[in-house]
């Protein structure tokens, strides 16, 4: 596997992830958290002009997140953040089930790349609530994204 920068020509196959991601997610038990049609396809575009990387094997991309170098709704934490250094932020991480192991391949990636994550979910996100616990990422209190509701945050400082 490999982490590159999304191109324009990967938002067919970006939104196709999404798209399984929902249903998984669905399945799950978190149909709220992005509901039918999040991320939506402007939002995608301006990931891929923005900070949006694909994780690509055997050239097919098999998943996508945003890694961002900060967070406005990260300002107001109902708790604590582990530090006040920079820190880098990782949204929309999704892939389409076809390789186990992308998920923990994007947080190792982002956290060599960052050396300090934050990251947030949906408490009914159970996988990446998980995923989380499993790579050591300690809960930092709850932020609000308004109408869209609350989220768990977490952060990580490499080692």
């Amino acid at each position: 596997m490999e982490i590159r920068r999304t191109h324009e020509n990967d938002l067919e196959k970006v939104m196709d992830i999404y798209k399984t991601a929902r249903e998984f997610m669905a399945q799950s038990g978190n149909p709220n958290q992005w509901g039918n049609n999040s991320p939506d396809r402007e939002l995608v575009q301006s990931d891929i002009k923005k900070d949006g990387y694909v994780v690509v094997e055997n050239d097919e991309v098999i998943g996508v997140f945003v890694l961002s170098d900060s967070e406005e709704t990260y300002y107001m934490i109902d708790g604590n953040w582990l530090n006040d250094e920079p820190y880098g932020v990782i949204h929309r991480l999704a892939t389409g089930g076809t390789r186990k192991g992308a998920g923990q391949f994007v947080l190792d990636w982002c956290l060599k790349k960052a050396g300090n994550i934050r990251i947030d979910t949906h408490e009914d996100n159970a996988p990446m609530l998980k995923l989380l616990e499993k790579n050591g990422y300690k809960y930092c209190g709850k932020i609000s994204y308004g109408i869209r509701g609350e989220r768990l945050a977490f952060q990580k400082i490499k080692e």
